[in-house]
């Protein structure tokens, strides 16, 4: 009786999802206050205990208004995390292509993901659980505030005392779906590098689904958690850390700059 009414109850509220709420939500196109250009830094991700699952490496560099962006995790146990992202920053940052691989025994799901802004093609390659792999081809309406592998860009040019910024992102579950990100300004917090006092900028990164799907995910307890992001503040912001899922449905990682060691 219990499971019949919440089945009935479930139902009546996906089609209240369905007829009231929006499909789309509005979203933001950044504009570029710093332009990017060379750079080559290193992470390392661990967990929220502080244990070092894998060693990182981004490297970006700048041909006019374009901008290519690689970022890398290798992992103790030999899976790989490789995002490489082409983005354009005329005015504007516009997101031109991303391509994610994923796979390892980090990973539930082996997965490489394509995205093609300008035509909104995303092509997915995936093993499921039977251990078969396939391939979902779609077509997407991309809106131009798309946001794949920017993110980190994103944040330290987003102004921070405006209160809600909210851009979008291609979601892979594996089948592609649009999804928006919400940014929201925290405030500052202090940290340091050995003697030296700085003040970052706290950012939590919600992700709303949007719709009927929305609704369930709530009402399941499948909504994604958010993200902790913080920027270094001041007129060349940088990323400092962040504490998030590195990917759909998985664990709370920790992503740091790392320390190089002596020669």
């Amino acid at each position: 009786m219990v499971e019949h009414v919440r089945s009935r109850l479930l139902a009546v509220l996906l089609v209240w999802a369905a007829l009231f709420q929006p499909n789309t939500l509005p979203a933001d196109t950044i504009v570029v206050r710093h332009t990017e250009g060379l750079m080559h830094g290193f992470l390392v991700l661990r967990t929220l205990e502080g244990k070092t699952i894998a060693d990182g490496e981004m490297t970006q560099v700048a041909e006019g208004g374009r901008v290519t962006d690689q970022l890398i995790f290798r992992f103790k146990d030999g899976s790989i995390y490789e995002d490489k992202t082409i983005f354009s920053q005329r005015g504007r940052f516009r997101l031109l292509s991303d391509h994610l691989v994923q796979r390892g025994p980090s990973f539930k799901h082996p997965m490489e993901t394509s995205i093609d802004a300008s035509s909104g093609r995303v092509t997915v390659r995936y093993t499921d659980d039977d251990g078969k792999e396939k391939v979902l081809n779609q077509r997407l309406d991309l809106p131009p505030d798309v946001a794949n592998g920017l993110m980190f860009t994103l944040l330290k040019d987003i102004q921070p005392t405006v209160p809600r910024t909210t851009v979008s992102m291609v979601a892979t579950t594996p089948k592609p779906r649009l999804v928006k990100l919400v940014i929201l300004p925290q405030g500052q917090e202090h940290f340091s590098t050995g003697t030296i006092q700085h003040k970052a900028k706290h950012y939590v990164v919600k992700v709303e689904i949007g719709g009927a799907a929305g609704l369930l995910a709530h009402v399941m307890g499948k909504q994604p958690p958010d993200t902790h992001v913080w920027i270094l503040e001041g007129e060349a912001p940088a990323f400092v850390k962040s504490e998030g899922p590195l990917y759909e449905g998985g664990p709370i990682w920790r992503i740091q700059l790392a320390a190089a060691g002596l020669f």
